[in-house]
């Protein structure tokens, strides 16, 4: 996947760069007085003096990960918002340089960023397969395996072994890394006139499923109606109240406001419930016992 700017994305990017690279460095004194005045009297203008002084570092940050073929600005753009999450989360009593915790920040908001746009397919969820991703190329360098070939069986130990992961894993990224997402509009082959996707499965009912499934619902709920016209006031305000709605209430609720027990009104259920099973038990045999008298 690679993705190329216009000219005028080109310049604009050009221009923050070198604007970037123009801000003056802080001091750590200076850094951690800035940091505090916008943490405890959350002073704007400290807030934008810290950002400025550090956006050299989200234009660092992102030439590393330019080889991932996705635009410079765009790269960019996700590590000011991670710098913007370091700065509002920063706390200068850590004794921890600005910088050091902001490079955290940014790099995780432009890894996530890849991760989201290297695929239609989601690559990397869990820790392990960030890292797997973003180092596999790099410790297929390292055990001089450059070749383009898959991975030997060695190989993917080693890289299991150093990055803590399964073999499974690794297997499964360098497939991944090595796939291209393919359009579901492209021929099956050349010349062909079908594409891709006239052959994936319509899970969706059908027609008739859709009206079977509609007449069975109404016949249900009428079953259900007349059944329920069968208890009494008592046990329908029960089987309403318990069985038909979202959060049912308890048998102590139901109790007060029957003016029973709570072991009544579970009594008075259990008994409904078997109503209700003996009346749309009639129901359901009721087909059987017409077709025979009909046959």
């Amino acid at each position: 996947m690679a993705y190329i700017d216009d000219p005028d994305t080109q310049r604009a990017n050009l221009a923050f760069i070198k604007a970037s690279m123009k801000e003056p460095l802080l001091s750590r004194d200076h850094e951690f007085e800035l940091a505090r005045r916008w943490r405890e009297e959350g002073e704007t203008g400290a807030l934008h003096v810290l950002v400025r002084a550090y956006t050299r570092l989200v234009v660092a940050t992102a030439s590393r990960f330019r080889n991932y073929g996705l635009p410079m600005g765009d790269l960019v753009q996700e590590g000011n918002v991670g710098l913007m999450q370091a700065a509002a989360r920063f706390e200068p009593d850590r004794e921890v340089r600005f910088s050091t915790y902001a490079a955290w920040w940014i790099r995780s908001a432009m890894q996530d960023y890849i991760l989201r746009n290297w695929s239609i397919v989601r690559t990397g969820t869990t820790a392990a397969q960030k890292s797997l991703f973003f180092n596999l190329r790099r410790l297929r360098a390292k055990i001089d395996d450059v070749s383009g070939r898959p991975l030997s069986a060695e190989s993917k130990a080693r890289i299991a072994e150093e990055l803590r992961v399964d073999i499974t894993d690794v297997e499964a990224m360098e497939m991944r890394l090595g796939a291209v997402d393919q359009s579901l509009n492209a021929p099956v082959g050349e010349g062909a006139e079908d594409d891709w996707q006239d052959f994936l499965a319509d899970t969706r009912p059908s027609p008739e499923e859709v009206v079977i499934g509609l007449r069975d619902n109404q016949t249900r709920s009428r079953w259900l109606h007349d059944a329920l016209s069968e208890l009494s006031p008592r046990e329908r305000t029960i089987i309403h109240r318990r069985r038909l709605r979202d959060e049912g209430a308890t048998l102590e609720e139901l109790g007060r406001v029957l003016g029973v027990s709570k072991e009544r009104v579970r009594q008075l259920e259990h008994r409904a419930m078997l109503k209700l099973r003996d009346a749309l038990r009639r129901h359901i045999d009721r087909p059987a016992d017409l077709f025979l008298e009909n046959a």
